[in-house]
């Protein structure tokens, strides 16, 4: 396991993930058009928000002529398994056993359980 990738506020992490859902590297227009169905900022919101991640080491900046590509340093999944193991450790005391009951109450279905588990028993978690 990495370090502990540090949390990133929900405005950020929104900008992150339209990141991520993106090939590499991603134009402002294109972080634009995915953020605008569920989350719609101004444009000087989102340059701020960039900036912000790039100063945090999450993104790197390419200008090209007068635009600006944004490239992830941090991978989604490196991200998700740091806040997982930062949660278990912080909510749970460590502990996964209370994980394990957190989750079976949090209302998952008894199909996402038994994925879950066949994932554990497959080892392809």
């Amino acid at each position: 396991m990495k370090e502990t990738i540090r949390r990133l506020p929900d405005a950020e992490l929104e900008v992150m993930q339209a990141i991520w859902a993106c090939a590499a590297p991603v134009a402002r227009t294109d972080i634009e058009e995915i953020l605008f169905k569920t989350h719609p900022m101004a444009m000087t919101t989102l340059l701020t928000l960039l900036t912000r991640l790039h100063e945090k080491g999450f993104i790197t900046i390419e200008k090209s002529g007068r635009r600006s590509y944004y490239t992830p340093k941090v991978s989604q999944e490196d991200y998700l398994a740091s806040q997982s193991k930062s949660f278990v450790e912080k909510l749970c005391g460590g502990s996964m056993s209370a994980f394990a009951t957190a989750l079976c109450n949090s209302g998952l279905t008894k199909e996402e359980l038994a994925e879950l588990r066949d994932m554990l028993e497959r080892g392809t978690l």
